[in-house]
């Protein structure tokens, strides 16, 4: 493991002012989204919609790295240029999400657990030699009737250090994404008691198994009611209910917290992030790993035409310029009017 290697490059992927942009979407989710907006799902229309938003240019101003599909990191555009070529060009670091899904965790009835840690360490040197900086690997972790049980959580906590290490000694930062997810009606106390559980729970596992802390980040789920619930909070509130949370669970070593998006929608979380970095400084960078609060605007825009595409591309810029102005408090909610975020 080299240390300083691993240093550098988690601090580089949450250098001020840039994000990490998730567009790691499996096939079966994409074309999904794809279908919701009026597009035909096919592999050609994912190929054309990520071929698109990797294009736009000067994205490299606010986006530090990238996570990418496997189908994405090995794939090729339209011309036969390799994506990976195309995302090198903006200046951006390759990262990849190397998990292979949840399934459900036996005798706990509504856990899942994260799978994928069989033949990771030969793939981890397959995803190096392509070019990857970074590895990324997601737990959903579910608020329901006696659950999340202490045994599903450290089943996912587990599973994390493993892989964190893992990517650790092929040199691949490691993100870890524990994700409390927003489905139920819990309300707002609920989600905190029950993030914080999950990440005390998560770092305890990371450090027994020797993972090195600055070389690594955390992207959790911002603290908030679940989506069924009847409580309504301000923007305030989910700030405070977050940070406190972060600051009782997450070592000062951790170089960075990179926020997922989590269904909510674009603007919102880039208020969330804004006020959470005016009430700093914090021991760890506050930044953004994003996917539909990047992606889901310029989605729409694009509908699978070409002739939009300067517009989604536009779009993309915007959000992505928007999350870097929310990285130093400077975002305003006036700016979503302006047409490239200002």
């Amino acid at each position: 493991m080299d240390q300083a290697a691993l240093k550098e490059t988690a601090q580089a992927l949450v250098a001020p002012g840039k994000g990490v942009w998730a567009n790691d979407a499996s096939p079966a989710t994409l074309d999904k989204r794809l279908e919701a907006v009026g597009i035909v799902p096919s592999e050609e229309a994912r190929r054309d919609f990520r071929e698109m938003l990797i294009k736009t240019e000067g994205l490299g101003e606010f986006i530090s790295g990238i996570i990418l599909h496997e189908d994405t990191l090995k794939g090729n555009t339209k011309d036969g240029i390799p994506f990976t070529e195309l995302v090198k060009k903006q200046g951006i670091i390759i990262g990849i999400k190397v998990d292979k899904g949840t399934k459900d965790l036996a005798n706990f009835p509504g856990e899942k657990v994260t799978e994928g840690l069989d033949g990771l360490r030969e793939r981890l040197v397959e995803y190096k030699e392509l070019g990857a900086r970074f590895t990324k690997w997601r737990a959903v972790i579910t608020i329901g009737d006696g659950i999340p049980t202490d045994v599903g959580i450290e089943a996912n906590s587990e599973v994390f250090a493993r892989y964190a290490a893992l990517a650790q000694e092929a040199d691949l930062v490691p993100i870890v994404e524990p994700e409390v997810l927003m489905e139920g009606s819990h309300g707002i106390e609920r989600c905190k008691e029950v993030t914080a559980r999950v990440l005390k729970s998560v770092f305890k596992k990371l450090v027994d198994h020797k993972v090195f802390l600055g070389g690594m980040l955390l992207k959790p789920n911002v603290v908030h009611p679940g989506k069924d619930s009847s409580e309504e909070v301000e923007n305030e509130k989910v700030v405070e209910a977050t940070l406190s949370t972060l600051h009782n669970t997450v070592p000062t070593e951790v170089p960075g917290v990179v926020f997922l998006s989590g269904g909510d929608a674009a603007g919102e979380m880039t208020a969330h992030l804004d006020l959470m970095n005016e009430k700093g400084p914090h021991p760890w960078e506050l930044a953004f790993s994003f996917e539909r609060a990047l992606e889901g605007p310029a989605m729409e825009v694009w509908k699978g035409d070409d002739a939009n595409i300067p517009a989604a591309q536009k779009e993309l810029y915007k959000r992505a310029k928007l999350n870097s102005l929310a990285r130093s408090g400077q975002y305003k909610a006036e700016m979503e009017k302006g047409e490239n975020g200002g």
